[in-house]
């Protein structure tokens, strides 16, 4: 699996949250998919094309025109009424320009607001570069997202922020900056979830990476909360709600809530990671979840999911090629109607260890108890970025990339294109699969740890079915490297 070793505070990103009315982007493209979904282009121009602030050093290097790891989330009282949010001008070392959302309120023709997360976006924060964009929407509509910000070269601090939107993505207010610090902290993979059923509350969560003092034998990686219950005006003080002390060198991450609608149970999804005494090696790994019937103020000791069997993410033809995708990250889902709940994540069980495939777990107590783990995507082909959603009958959605079309020996490009899988009230004996984009070419990604598509894709049910909300690369365009889509999609 890929190793996370905690990154210097210098090697951090900039991100925070504020009102500002973006842009009306052009005319959002259409451009159908292999199934005839309409698939709609959702990133139009660059906000921080003139922007000179974030570089690191003489080796950083931007790239302009890329959105990459996109995240969105669907009104629950209105399908048509979407917003998405990706990284604008990723930095080859870390994080992005700044953050940027893209909102419609009939569910085809998408505008542009900026994030002011970073000092590149008009009347931003005080954080040189943006990173790990998260949207949802509470069931008044009201639109919280989040994300984290660093500084690079004026100070080593991190930070964990959030704002609200009342107009359905065209403004942001209730800036907050919901936790900072400085190193030897360091602020990760933050989510946010919105409460479904609670108005007005929403939860944010992330892991935070203690090397104090630094140097081998001392990480620690918590998982840390903070919560609103006033619709995004106040957050409360941020704390730890997953412990790691009792391991040395023990860290979490991959945070993301989701809620019992029947019920209001929370459950908390997460990677627990520990390495070895220098810290060069994970000598284990499993994913893990903790649940909350107080609405996130007391949480249940963690019970244990499945196995991280995660291994490198890269090129098969070609290992020195290194990918950057979902690994160690779950994607999980809950039926509404029935409670059952699921998690989606790649794992190697299926190739021997060869290669992460899309693997599926579901539990029908709870969370008590968890299955064996199911293969999703096509045995023997590669796949990554798992994201899965439950529509309100049932039917299990996933959305991955794989690599089916890549041809042995061929080394220069690397076929890619996104897959959707339905499993009628999860069963993997009525799976069905098409695929929603084109296929296009991995390598002219972004480079950063690897050619980067973004460490997630979204997914979520929209009353119809569901919304996919994805990236693809374009070839031959070192200024417009990559593009996020967005398209709504049955579910039989």
């Amino acid at each position: 699996m890929r190793a996370l070793l905690l990154p210097t505070a210098a090697a951090a990103a900039a991100l925070l949250l504020v009102a500002v009315t973006g842009a009306t982007a052009a005319a959002a493209d259409r451009n159908p998919a292999p199934d005839g979904s309409p698939l709609i282009r959702v990133s139009h121009g660059d906000p921080y094309a003139d922007c000179t602030i974030g570089a690191r050093s003489p080796d950083s290097v931007v790239y302009p025109g890329s959105e990459v790891e996109p995240y969105l989330s669907v009104d629950p009282r209105d399908s048509k009424r979407v917003v998405t949010v990706f990284q604008q001008d990723r930095w080859n070392d870390g994080a992005a320009r700044g953050l940027v959302a893209s909102w419609t309120t009939d569910g085809r023709t998408f505008h542009r607001s900026t994030l002011p997360f970073s000092l590149c976006a008009p009347g931003g924060a005080d954080f040189e570069r943006a990173s790990d964009p998260w949207v949802s929407t509470g069931p008044d509509g009201t639109v919280y997202a989040g994300g984290e910000g660093v500084d690079f070269t004026r100070s080593t601090r991190s930070a964990l922020l959030a704002a609200t939107s009342r107009d359905g993505g065209r403004t942001w207010q209730n800036l907050t900056t919901t936790h900072v610090d400085e190193e030897p902290f360091f602020n990760d993979k933050p989510s946010l979830t919105a409460d479904p059923i609670r108005k007005g509350t929403a939860y944010q969560v992330w892991d935070r990476l203690d090397n104090d003092p630094p140097g081998p034998g001392s990480l620690d990686g918590p998982g840390y909360i903070s919560l609103t219950r006033d619709g995004g005006r106040t957050w409360s003080r941020a704390r730890p709600f997953v412990d790691t002390s009792t391991v040395p060198n023990t860290q979490t991450i991959g945070h993301v809530i989701v809620v019992d609608r029947r019920t209001g149970t929370l459950y908390d999804f997460f990677d627990r990671i520990t390495y070895s005494d220098d810290l060069s090696t994970v000598t284990e790994a499993h994913y893990a979840v903790v649940t909350s019937t107080d609405a996130g103020e007391t949480w249940s000791a963690p019970t244990t999911v499945a196995r991280d069997t995660s291994v490198p993410e890269v090129d098969p033809n070609d290992p020195a090629k290194t990918l950057r995708a979902g690994a160690t990250l779950p994607s999980p889902a809950i039926d509404p109607k029935t409670g059952t709940l699921y998690m989606a994540y790649e794992g190697s069980d299926f190739s021997g260890g060869s290669f992460d495939s899309v693997q599926l777990v579901r539990s029908t107590d709870g969370g008590r108890t968890w299955g064996t783990p199911e293969l999703i995507s096509p045995q023997g082909v590669p796949a990554f970025s798992p994201s899965i959603a439950v529509d309100e009958r049932g039917t299990v959605a996933l959305t991955y990339y794989d690599l089916r079309f890549l041809e042995p020996g061929d080394t220069t490009t690397l076929p890619t294109a996104y897959q959707l899988a339905t499993l009628p009230h999860g069963d993997a004996r009525r799976r069905s699969e098409r695929r929603i984009s084109r296929v296009f070419d991995w390598l002219q990604a972004p480079f950063a740890g690897g050619y980067f598509l973004g460490d997630y894709q979204g997914l979520v049910a929209d009353g119809k079915g569901v919304r996919a909300v994805l990236t693809e690369t374009h070839s031959d365009a070192p200024q417009n490297r990559t593009d996020v889509y967005t398209t709504s999609l049955g579910t039989p």
